[in-house]
């Protein structure tokens, strides 16, 4: 009978007896040589081939609706490495109860007319930014690309009904991917049109000129935002100019009708903006939706009270409409193909993944891959496995992801994703996937700890060994995982290239340290 070795109480006992010796120690082979040395067992690793290959994806999930990422690109990014995205943002738009151009409170005579100036209209989009070390000013983050180029962004309301329930069955929650169609109705909302956005930490503040109605300047109001009441220093945001018309008819003239009776009711006559980057060159910016200062478009107005002819009061009024609601992404990607060679491409957002391998083909057909077979016949105690990928160093490293993702993929189950188990029984930071760097300061690899997932394949308690999927990571897939499946969203735009099973040197690797019975 084919004895299995798993990690037994006695093994545990012995763990806790040289954890004091050994606890400053990160490399859990050494640990397992510590605890098995004696003349019953041996210690030692070895290396397993794995094959890794592109997997170029087409869409992918944004969120909000079942999570929420708080963070939609915008903008353009080209490099002749990777393929050039189009990150545009599609917003509903939220409204404040009981909004009026002229307050009930102000009550006037017969012979006394309001005269509504709009001063300025715009969409306001704060920038992800850190105070520098003396703490006076920020610095833009969240941005890669060339920020000293423009890319064109145009504003448009769409026609499409943004729906938090699945249309085709109510009962479901709806969900929106990057490549879904948004219909515009009408012209750019914005008034000068291809909009050059280039972002710019020094963008702090707008001067408001209030207008009366006979076209004079009553006043000059500086604008700036904070991002609490302790702070004074102003938060840096974009400001693109909107048509004053256009938005006065069709915010302002509806404020008491019945399209502004309750927000249900605004979405289905305002469904939402679209905010569309295009271009070959500029920079691509994440902005936050769930910040303290919120991406919003600002209506500035004055009502000049007029009394035969005469001005006789002016009211400086100000209705603020966020980006709230249901949002989501569309990412325009190129349609790159990557040569066979010994590199595998990683791109978020809609970009590419890569397919692991990591024990090979199944020839007998018996529902097990030969090399499991195999290994499984040593009697082996998995004390640690780690799997490796080295990064081409000569290739385009300027906007190499922090972190990396691992996750199983199988389509011929439900649901088709689901998490490694060493991402829930060690905890996030120790299976890995970090970017890791080399003596002189280069980007070098990244790792995941495997070793659970190894130990229950490679000890008979499960067959499932599924194909991988290896992505880059983004803020919620490294999240406390409660649950063994994994939703795959991405929005996190940057490229890392790799190495394969292919490469001469630093290809892919998955080492396997382990304890055997001697015989």
């Amino acid at each position: 009978m084919r004895k299995i070795f798993k990690k037994s109480a006695y093994v545990t006992a012995l763990v806790l007896v040289f954890t004091v010796v050994i606890s400053c120690e990160k490399d859990f082979t050494d640990i397992g040589s510590s605890i098995i040395s004696n003349t019953k067992f041996s210690t030692s690793s070895f290396l397993v081939d794995v094959v890794v290959e592109n997997s170029p994806i087409t869409e992918v999930a944004t969120g909000n609706i079942i999570l929420d990422p708080g963070l939609y690109l915008l903008g353009v990014h080209s490099t002749s490495e990777y393929e050039k995205i189009e990150a545009s943002i599609i917003s509903q738009i939220a409204i404040s109860a009981s909004l009026q151009v002229i307050d009930d409170a102000n009550v006037y005579d017969s012979d006394t007319t309001v005269v509504t100036t709009i001063d300025t209209v715009f969409l306001r989009l704060p920038y992800q930014a850190t105070l520098n070390e003396d703490g006076d000013a920020y610095e833009l983050d969240s941005i890669i690309g060339d920020t000293s180029k423009a890319f064109n962004l145009n504003i448009y309301e769409t026609s499409t009904y943004l729906n938090t329930l699945n249309p085709a069955n109510p009962s479901t929650f709806n969900t929106y991917n990057t490549n879904n169609v948004f219909d515009k109705t009408g012209s750019e909302l914005n008034t000068e049109v291809n909009f050059q956005f280039i972002p710019k930490a020094t963008d702090t503040a707008i001067v408001i000129r209030r207008w009366l109605s006979n076209n004079a300047i009553s006043s000059k109001d500086t604008i700036t935002y904070n991002t609490s009441t302790a702070s004074t220093v102003p938060l840096p945001f974009a400001v693109v100019p909107l048509k004053e018309d256009k938005i006065k008819e069709l915010f302002l003239d509806k404020y008491e009708s019945a399209e502004f009776d309750s927000q249900d009711a605004f979405n289905n006559y305002f469904r939402g903006v679209i905010l569309e980057a295009t271009g070959d060159e500029g920079s691509l910016i994440s902005f936050n939706f769930n910040g303290t200062v919120r991406p919003s478009i600002e209506v500035y107005y004055t009502n000049s009270v007029v009394t035969g002819g005469i001005v006789i009061d002016t009211i400086y009024k100000n209705d603020s409409f966020p980006l709230l609601g249901i949002t989501t992404s569309n990412y325009k990607m190129e349609d790159k193909i990557y040569p066979v060679n010994d590199e595998v491409i990683l791109q978020g957002a809609a970009g590419s993944e890569a397919t692991v391998n990591i024990f090979g083909a199944d020839t007998d057909a018996n529902g097990i891959a030969d090399k499991i077979e195999e290994l499984r016949a040593k009697n082996l105690l998995i004390n640690d496995a780690s799997l490796t990928f080295y990064i081409n160093q000569s290739s385009d490293t300027t906007a190499v992801p922090y972190q990396l993702f691992l996750f199983k993929s199988d389509e011929n189950t439900n649901p088709s994703y689901s998490h490694i188990q060493d991402i829930y029984t060690e905890g996030t930071s120790l299976f890995g996937g970090y970017l890791e760097r080399d003596d002189e300061d280069k980007v070098e690899k990244y790792t995941f700890r495997i070793t659970d997932y190894i130990s229950q394949i490679l000890s008979g308690e499960t067959d499932y060994s599924p194909t991988l999927r290896l992505k880059v990571a983004n803020s919620t897939d490294m999240q406390a995982v409660t649950d063994t499946v994994y939703a795959n969203y991405n929005w996190n735009p940057k490229a890392v290239t790799l190495f394969n099973h292919s490469a001469s040197d630093k290809k892919v690797e998955l080492k396997i340290s382990y304890t055997e019975e001697k015989n």
